[in-house]
């Protein structure tokens, strides 16, 4: 039993643990505790003083608080990969970036073609990826899939994470609140000052970042989006040629991977299987997610790289083969996904369809590519 344990991959652990949490709150949610899993998750919580308190949920805790946490990662990754990795130049950014585009695009047009006369605010579900469960995924594969695919699987990963930040901001963003997006922009201008002055301890970025997301909470923007903000102002390096960015992003990767994103899915991903199954089967929500990430991610990061090429005159140096299955790999949307749905609807009835729509793109999108690389 270690033995086989010692033989999985160490990329494939972050996937196996989300695996492990939805799959912990399928099973809560079908049995005798998810009443009482949904009335602690509906459990208002309050935190601050004054104008400035804060009362959510606990679900509401962690899809604003945590999940902000995870943006504020996902924002170091993308900051790095830009300044220093496979997007820091034109030609490494080229095919990554149509393959995002078209990964995003085509799953969103199969969505609304779908549901979009009825449920068109779901438009964005089925257009991210979940970067631990798709690295999980080809790392299950081990040397069989070449270091050139994860590369690009991780390149077209964090471009859409972008692209998923932008959804983010401009999509799904409520009644904006100008004096608490003053005070936001104060916030982020006093961390911005701390990079120009050359700060670089860690401690007065974290202590100005917690006042930047009170107040994006309260000012009507989406609040993981003080995470991205956050990220961006961290130095890329020090004076000694330390970089204060990878050390953080070193350090949080554990307590994102094994702790902010398996919380998550286990608050979020229950969904009851019971008489109410077929209808969640059939919803038109949760055929447009599944058909957006199974087929869409990889029709469309294909043709889209396929197009690039094409244009560019750039050689593609793996076979058509492989980008299909390493497209495929990207349409496990799973966390992300789920964010993106709870954002979308807050209708209640609209959760299962979400989530069955959610884990069945997802599922049929990773056996795909598994099957062809």
């Amino acid at each position: 039993m270690i033995g086989s344990l010692k033989r999985i991959p160490a990329e494939a652990w972050p996937g196996l643990a989300l695996l492990g949490a939805a799959a912990l709150a399928m099973l809560i949610a079908n049995s005798a505790l998810g009443p009482a899993q949904q009335a602690l998750l509906k459990t208002d919580l309050s935190a601050g003083f004054g104008a400035a308190a804060i009362t959510l949920p606990l679900s509401g805790w962690v899809k604003n608080g945590l999940m902000a946490i995870f943006f504020f990662y996902a924002g170091l990754e993308l900051k790095r990969e830009l300044l220093e990795g496979a997007l820091s130049t034109p030609a490494g950014a080229i095919l990554p970036a149509a393959g995002a585009i078209g990964g995003m695009a085509l799953p969103a047009a199969i969505y609304l073609w779908v549901a979009g006369a009825s449920y068109p605010q779901g438009w964005a579900i089925p257009a991210a990826t979940d970067i631990a469960f798709a690295l999980g995924v080809l790392a299950l594969l081990g040397p069989r899939v070449p270091v050139q695919l994860k590369a690009f699987l991780l390149a077209v990963a964090v471009i859409d994470d972008l692209g998923a930040i932008l959804i983010v901001a401009f999509a799904y963003t409520g009644a904006i609140s100008g004096v608490w997006l003053g005070w936001a922009a104060a916030a982020f201008a006093a961390l911005f000052g701390l990079n120009r002055l050359g700060v670089r301890k860690i401690w007065p970025y974290a202590i100005l970042a917690l006042p930047l997301w009170v107040a994006m909470q309260n000012s009507g923007v989406n609040p993981t989006l003080a995470g991205v903000l956050a990220a961006a102002v961290i130095p890329l390096r020090d004076r000694t040629g330390g970089s204060p960015l990878h050390d953080l992003e070193h350090g949080l990767r554990p307590w994102v991977l094994f702790g902010v994103m398996p919380v998550f899915a286990l608050a979020s991903a229950g969904a009851p299987l019971g008489a109410g199954l077929m209808a969640a089967l059939g919803h038109p929500v949760a055929i447009g997610t599944a058909r957006g990430l199974a087929i869409g991610k990889p029709v469309g990061i294909t043709l889209a790289v396929l197009a690039a090429v094409m244009v560019m005159r750039t050689p593609l140096k793996i076979t058509i083969a492989q980008l299909f299955g390493v497209a495929a790999g990207a349409g496990v949307g799973f966390t992300m996904s789920l964010f993106i749905g709870a954002l979308a609807f807050d209708d209640p009835a609209l959760a299962a369809p979400v989530r069955i729509g959610v884990y069945a793109g997802s599922i049929s999108a990773a056996i795909l590519g598994l099957l062809i690389l």
